[in-house]
């Protein structure tokens, strides 16, 4: 599947500056080097998006069951993790 043919993209004079000193010291290309900040910002809001779609579907869930754990219960736990014990992790209980 061919890539998305991005517009050009404008930057401003101080920016592109910025851009082409990071690019000369680091020994690669203006583009290569926002090629990696955008792959690296889809990857962030991605996996902002997989969170907020786990914190509904727990938020349901825990409305249709009752099921939870107290965060009492969850410090504990990682708090044996954290020790180096190999605790399982709290039972959820209504």
């Amino acid at each position: 599947m061919p890539g998305i043919q991005a517009p050009k993209l404008q930057l401003d004079e101080a920016l592109s500056d910025r851009l082409q000193r990071l690019a000369d010291a680091r020994q690669q290309s203006p583009e290569e080097l926002m090629r990696k900040a955008i792959e690296q910002y889809v990857d962030y809001e991605e996996d902002r998006e997989q969170l907020n779609r786990d914190m509904v579907a727990s938020w349901e869930e825990y409305q249709a069951t009752g099921l939870h754990v107290t965060g009492e219960e969850v410090d504990a736990w990682l708090a044996k993790l954290e020790a180096g014990e190999d605790a399982e992790p709290p039972i959820p209980h209504k």
